[in-house]
């Protein structure tokens, strides 16, 4: 009988109730025959491999990270809170020490879920990494924790969420974003002032194949962890960049993902993005859970797979080693970048048109930003979308200094109301939460 080295947990939560369409690529069907593959194998009669039920997660856990506009039960369904229930499920399973490692696969997914959230983006209504990890921050004390996103559309919205934050540590290895959606995740977004080089990028070309993959991990992920020192390694688990996906344009295949995973070494994944239903998705969920349960994974196999036809040219192999040796130099000149960037001014805007491509609007933010040398630094954001609603939103981010909590307790209670729908207030020293309406 099989034995996992690991202690493994595994959730199941496949949203019946929830789809975009019947024939959207998101649909319950993803993790269906997933489900399928998984009983067939016998995983679940694996030693050391268990399945965990997802729980609802809470209002209160969702208000840590997000600003929904206008409050949660207008954003989410039922599918939400309980997709980043089970996330939230496997964090505090790993937490209380019943497994080792765990793999929440749950949809809706949400990486795209940005801080302030009007709607759907890319599928994403709010992000189940974030909210796991903020629940765990509040309950267990975590404090660093390293974010690795290898689904193939850039994770902007778990970018936005951690832009600011110099516990987390955030690297999207995607398809380079001049080329798919959403058109971000270049090199050069590394972060604010504050936190510059804690977000690091690593756009690949187009037909990127297993090679370029662990490449990329191996020669620049990997050494920034070492040097991070996490708490939590989190994988944001899409699987988007196989070569059968209907979405996108990569060569990666089920032994790479597995590969992949056992060289990261993640303590918790969670499902986000995969498409290819039935000829990528049930593989590639097997050889994940094998690899961090710590079984052998050399089998997994597609049936169409022929290695001789996903090899990536010599141009795309020299692309990516320039990829690396920049996201490298970022992450070496981190510290120097971020005092010359905070020395000589007090706070610092930024503006940004968003698109909800989901629900098919815009949103235009300005966002400031108080420059500080001992922490995140409060954060305030006007957000003005087409659908008429008008907020501003301040973030006290977690270990604020009492300059910064000052600063964030004064954009709130003294902002003029009039101009507002509502003033909210994301007090995360204190774990408070709070609203001002007309």
């Amino acid at each position: 009988m099989l034995s996992a080295k690991y202690q493994m947990g595994l959730v199941f939560f496949p949203a019946f109730d929830w789809a975009i369409s019947p024939t959207h690529p998101e649909r319950e069907e993803r993790l269906l025959y997933t489900q399928d593959q998984i009983m067939e194998e016998g995983l679940l009669d694996i030693d050391g491999v268990h399945e965990l039920k997802a729980e609802v997660v809470e209002i209160s856990d969702v208000q840590r990270v997000h600003f929904c506009v206008p409050d949660p039960w207008k954003v989410m369904t039922e599918s939400h809170f309980i997709s980043a229930g089970g996330a939230k499920t496997i964090g505090r399973a790993v937490m209380e020490k019943q497994i080792q490692r765990g793999f929440a696969l749950v949809r809706p997914p949400g990486h795209h879920a940005m801080r302030v959230v009007h709607g759907g983006r890319g599928f994403c209504n709010v992000n189940n990494e974030a909210i796991m990890i903020e629940y765990l921050r509040k309950a267990y004390g975590v404090r660093k924790v390293a974010i690795i996103d290898t689904d193939c559309h850039h994770g902007d919205g778990t970018q936005d969420i951690y832009w600011h934050d110099r516990d987390t540590l955030f690297i999207s290895i995607h398809q380079d974003g001049r080329t798919l959606y959403p058109g971000s995740g270049m090199a050069e977004e590394a972060g604010g002032p504050n936190a510059y080089g804690t977000t690091l990028n690593i756009p690949l070309p187009p037909y990127t194949s297993q090679e370029g993959f662990i490449y990329a991990i191996q020669e620049a992920v990997l050494p920034i962890l070492d040097e991070f020192k996490p708490d939590l390694v989190i994988n944001s688990a899409g699987q988007d960049n196989h070569f059968t996906d209907p979405l996108t344009n990569m060569n990666f295949c089920a032994q790479g993902y597995a590969r992949m995973t056992s060289l990261l070494k993640p303590d918790i994944a969670v499902l986000e993005g995969g498409y290819s239903i039935e000829g990528a998705l049930p593989y590639v969920n097997v050889g994940i859970i094998l690899a961090m349960a710590g079984i052998d994974y050399r089998h997994v196999c597609e049936p169409d797979y022929k290695p001789e036809n996903l090899k990536q040219t010599g141009a795309i192999t020299a692309e990516i080693k320039m990829a690396c040796q920049k996201v490298l130099k970022i992450w070496e000149n981190r510290e120097k970048v971020r005092e010359e960037r905070i020395k000589n001014q007090a706070f610092e805007d930024r503006r940004r048109s968003i698109f909800y491509d989901t629900d098919g609007f815009y949103e235009n933010q300005l966002e400031t930003l108080q420059l500080c040398k001992d922490c995140s630094g409060a954060l305030k954001i006007d957000s003005r979308a087409d659908t008429g609603a008008h907020v501003l939103a301040v973030h006290i981010p977690p270990h604020a200094c009492p300059v910064c909590v000052e600063t964030g307790n004064q954009w709130y209670m003294e902002t003029d109301l009039k101009q507002f729908d509502a003033i909210y207030l994301q007090n995360r020293p204190e774990d408070v939460y709070r609203v001002r309406k007309k």
